[in-house]
């Protein structure tokens, strides 16, 4: 078969490919690693940076590549095929990725130059990755007798296929609800655009009325705006109880299997918890140093989550004589009450928030900081017609990324929003060879009177994608196992979040928050209650993601064999934070994709911990001024260029000139004057 991922290629081939190319490729790929791996471990010089461990580092790069472009098609994508293409991969790459890193032989060549590291001379990049990769090799069971070796590649399966069975189950129960109303007054209180959305869908499979779904540019707009209240709970019923039916999309056994096969391996490698493997290699160290961490914050938040939980239910009940505020509730009278309040709601602000000058906006931003030129191009393959694709250069014309950007929701593409590559960075045989990053969101569609209009939230998420793609894209190191993203999970979402900033301040959104039909800039009373907005009920969101946090960590930081009912154990662990009456049939850990899906495991807590750090770095960029080129260019050369290159709080201490303190970010979310 001609394949076209095993034609060399420097864009993805993606017009192409079809699902059949994928297996081939990937097999194909895994012997060619293979085989540059044995070429490593029959080289009869002695062992040396050079040879061994610069060599491993370069190795697999066409798996790399075919890998990338094939789960994210699973992810943006996706289709039977590609499903099942994916059910039988994910064992070979777990049991090639085995192989590599139980092989003896091998681990005696990276052993050898690592003992020889204080005579080596190595510069600081070659550092680390000598210590991340002998790390690597002993984290994950290189010094293990062949019995356990064996054990481990067992657990590896199993979790590889449990994983994605676990989100192949959130995606078909995602596509699998469709709310079909057919009487108007059902959809009172909903903005004109989401109504026609809701039309636009309905027709697009052939139905009357108005569809409402559980994909978020449908969910979200139903939950906040729509006054009937039953609609509303049968909506949250139904995105509370993914995978919580009993039934085929159940996920409950899956998660207890995951988080039980977490820790046997944890184990079997000799810690103490899936949490405590995963920390070590974390800026946060041990799951106590977490604990500690959400708790403190926990403690400042709490007083005014509840707070804010009274204000609102007892505006709530002054305004529809509701006596318990429920789940379904929140999203409303949260709206109803920031309008009273701040004057101030999304359909006020949509119109400024033309999708292609949020683009645009983002782009400009990245111009003044950074000096980045984007240009769109249709010289760039893509995998689906909505996607839009850009040449990224420097000021100096100098080729600097490709960017891939796919804004909108369809049938193959799980919900939430994410940053991949396509290519990494790497300086190869005297070259710098640049990088092909991509984001994926899943954005309000246009509709046939209006473009695609962004609520504030839809904005944030743009520049925080954009954020993770900037560090993709500016990635200046020799390695590609240290590139881009390739850092700490608890720093990865500094860049990201640290970028968000810019959407509330007043120079910033001028560039791009123009009326769509006007081209007026944004009114500066409106930046002024988006900013006065910004803490509101900043306590309750606060209490919602350090919930998460305790979640994750109550599955991963100790023994979770006792466990047999997934909702009471979570039941007992949201008894600190939960304002909301329980509803028995909903389970979140059934649908926690980020943990049981992608790879937060253990490390939810990094996005309040990223919070520490962008709150602390933000609060420089003021001080200086937002579009300060002496402070990007720091954060540019210390944080976005030098990837995994050296301990992140090394590197954000170069940025900042100190460690960063959580006061920022306390004060920035009004929780402490």
């Amino acid at each position: 078969m001609n394949n076209p991922l095993l034609t060399p290629f420097d864009l993805a081939p993606f017009s192409k490919l079809t699902s059949e190319h994928f297996l081939p490729a990937i097999k194909n790929a895994i012997t060619i690693a293979k085989q540059e791996v044995d070429t490593i471990i029959q080289n009869t010089t002695p062992p040396s940076f050079a040879n061994t461990i610069e060599a491993l580092d370069y190795s697999g790069e066409l798996l790399d590549r075919v890998t990338n472009i094939f789960f994210n098609l699973n992810s943006a994508e996706t289709n039977e095929e590609i499903q099942k293409v994916a059910q039988e991969a994910s064992p070979l790459l777990s049991e090639f990725r085995n192989d590599i890193a139980l092989n003896t032989k091998l681990f005696k060549r990276i052993e050898t130059v690592y003992l020889q590291k204080k005579e080596l001379q190595l510069n600081q990049e070659q550092h680390t990755l000598l210590e991340k990769r002998y790390k690597s090799f002993s984290r994950n069971g290189a010094n293990l007798p062949p019995e356990k070796k064996d054990k481990l590649r067992k657990i590896d399966k199993e979790l590889s296929l449990a994983s994605l069975s676990f989100g192949e189950n959130i995606l078909a129960e995602t596509n699998k609800f469709e709310m079909l109303l057919t009487n108007e007054s059902d959809l009172k209180g909903l903005p004109d655009g989401a109504k026609e959305a809701a039309k636009a869908l309905a027709e697009s499979k052939n139905k009357e009325g108005w569809m409402i779904t559980l994909d978020y540019p449908s969910y979200i707009p139903f939950m906040t705006y729509a006054d009937n209240r039953e609609l509303r709970k049968e909506l949250s019923f139904a995105f509370g109880a993914k995978g919580f039916q009993n039934d085929t999309l159940d996920n409950q056994e899956i998660v207890l299997k995951i988080v039980n096969l977490r820790h046997k391996r944890a184990l079997l490698l000799g810690y103490s918890s899936h949490a405590h493997y995963v920390l070590e290699e974390r800026m946060a160290e041990t799951p106590e140093k977490v604990f500690s961490f959400l708790n403190e914050i926990l403690e400042k938040a709490k007083p005014a989550a509840e707070r804010e939980f009274n204000q609102l239910e007892s505006f709530a009940k002054e305004l529809d004589g509701i006596d318990q505020l429920q789940k379904w509730d929140g999203a409303y009278y949260s709206e109803k009450l920031k309008q009273k309040l701040f004057d101030l709601d999304d359909e006020k602000l949509k119109p400024y928030f033309k999708l292609e000058n949020v683009i645009n906006g983002v782009f400009q931003i990245a111009s003044n900081l950074f000096g980045l030129q984007f240009e769109e191009t249709d010289q760039v393959d893509k995998y689906h017609e909505e996607v839009k694709t850009y040449k990224v250069t420097d000021q100096q014309d100098n080729f600097v990324s490709i960017f891939y950007a796919d804004f909108h929701p369809r049938p193959g593409k799980r919900n939430g929003a994410w940053m991949t590559s396509y290519k990494s960075q790497m300086r190869k045989n005297d070259t710098n060879v640049r990088p092909h990053v991509s984001i994926v969101c899943n954005f309000t569609k246009p509709t046939p009177s209006k473009p695609s209009l962004l609520t504030f939230n839809e904005v944030t998420t743009l520049f925080h994608e954009f954020g993770h793609a900037l560090h993709g894209m500016l990635a200046d190191t020799t390695y590609p196992g240290l590139s881009g993203t390739s850092v700490y999970w608890d720093f990865v979402e500094l860049p990201s979040q640290v970028l968000e900033n810019w959407c509330y301040e007043k120079d910033a959104l001028a560039l791009f928050a123009k009326h769509y039909e006007t081209g007026e800039v944004i009114p500066i009373e409106l930046v002024d209650k988006i900013k006065e907005s910004a803490t509101f009920m900043e306590g309750m969101a606060t209490l919602r993601q350090l919930s998460f946090g305790l979640l994750d960590m109550s599955w991963h930081a100790k023994d979770p064999s006792t466990i047999t009912s997934v909702k009471d154990h979570e039941k007992s662990i949201f008894q600190n934070t939960s304002l909301y009456p329980d509803v028995p049939e909903n389970c979140m850990s059934t649908a926690f994709s980020h943990i049981f899906q992608g790879g937060y495991a253990a490390g939810y807590y990094s996005y309040k911990w990223a919070e520490v750090l962008d709150a602390d770095a933000f609060e420089y960029f003021k001080e200086n001024g937002i579009f300060n080129k002496e402070i990007a260019t720091k954060f540019k050369e210390h944080v976005l260029s030098k990837g995994g290159t050296e301990n992140p709080m090394t590197l954000y201490k170069r940025f900042r000139g100190q460690e960063p303190k959580p006061e920022a970010l306390l004060k920035r979310a009004g929780l402490i004057k």
